[in-house]
């Protein structure tokens, strides 16, 4: 995903995790078989489909809604076909245009104070708050996998499934003080 620059540079970080995140996001979700989309651990559950079509018509909202930034209609955010392929390629196909719009805002925009449900916040604090959504779900779909027996991907460092060379995880006293 190509990052654009931001207007306002002590911001670059919030596009370039924004993209890092929907990266991550992307690489669980394509951990998933198609016939998975409609596992659930429990009946109270949201399946692994509906968890993804959360995110796409959440992020809309988000974005949309609250940011006020272009987005399509809610109802031409999904893909007509739901497959782990389309929902993925259709998340990361929504993000890009964001990014620009993102990039091009300046610092006035983002302090700004909008209606968030029925609270107001900053919208740096949308976006922020945006992400950490994204975050909380993925992290539902890595205990999916899990429960299905199927690797999880490395998401902030190496995971259980998947380690390399150099990776130095911080599980012991010892590597917490390095």
């Amino acid at each position: 995903m190509k990052i654009p620059a931001s207007r306002v540079p002590l911001l670059q970080h919030l596009l370039d995790t924004y993209a890092s995140e929907i990266e991550k996001t992307a690489s669980v979700w394509r951990r998933f078989d198609d016939q998975e989309l409609a596992f659930r651990p429990k009946e109270a559950s949201a399946t692994v489909g509906e968890i993804m079509q959360h995110e796409l018509l959440s992020a809309r909202r988000f974005f949309g809604g609250f940011l006020g930034l272009n987005e399509p209609d809610a109802a031409a955010v999904g893909p007509a076909e739901k497959s782990v392929a389309s929902l993925s390629a259709r998340m990361l196909e929504l993000s890009e245009p964001r990014l620009g719009q993102l990039a091009a805002k300046d610092e006035a925009w983002w302090i700004e104070t909008v209606p968030f449900f029925d609270v107001n916040r900053q919208r740096v604090w949308i976006a922020w708050r945006r992400m950490l959504h994204t975050a909380h779900h993925r992290t539902q779909l890595t205990v999916y996998l899990r429960l299905l027996g199927k690797p999880v991907p490395a998401i902030y460092g190496p995971s259980a499934d998947e380690k390399w060379a150099g990776a130095d995880p911080t599980t012991s006293v010892q590597a917490a003080r390095r």
